[in-house]
């Protein structure tokens, strides 16, 4: 089972001497990394400490890129501190229905 991070531990690492950052919920110990990193360690350093997940998709990384990853995961971010995605409505709510009652009762026709 893998080790599991609270954010307030990866929170601590956030400079040169000790580097952490989230991405899709794992942690990764990035700190042997950032002299290697092509976009320079300025872009890394920036993340550090925090959920990089947004800004590491955002630059479209390569395959080879997310294989790399694995070296440096160290484990996952607990539960608690996960950011919970909003859920997209299931087809069994009442789409398409609205609140307005139906029948003669508030309908003013005269």
């Amino acid at each position: 089972m893998a080790k599991v991070f609270k954010l307030e531990e990866i929170k601590e690492h956030n400079n040169g001497k000790s580097s952490w950052l989230i991405i899709h919920d794992k942690v990764y110990d990035v700190t042997k990394f950032l002299d290697e990193h092509p976009g320079g360690e300025e872009v890394l350093l920036e993340q550090s400490g925090k959920d990089a997940t947004e800004s590491f998709e955002d630059v479209g990384h390569s395959t080879d890129a997310r294989e790399l990853m694995k070296d440096y995961y160290i484990g996952d971010l607990h539960e608690d501190d996960r950011v919970v995605k909003p859920s997209k409505p299931s087809s069994s709510s009442t789409s398409g229905s609205s609140n307005v009652p139906t029948g003669d009762k508030g309908c003013n026709t005269m």
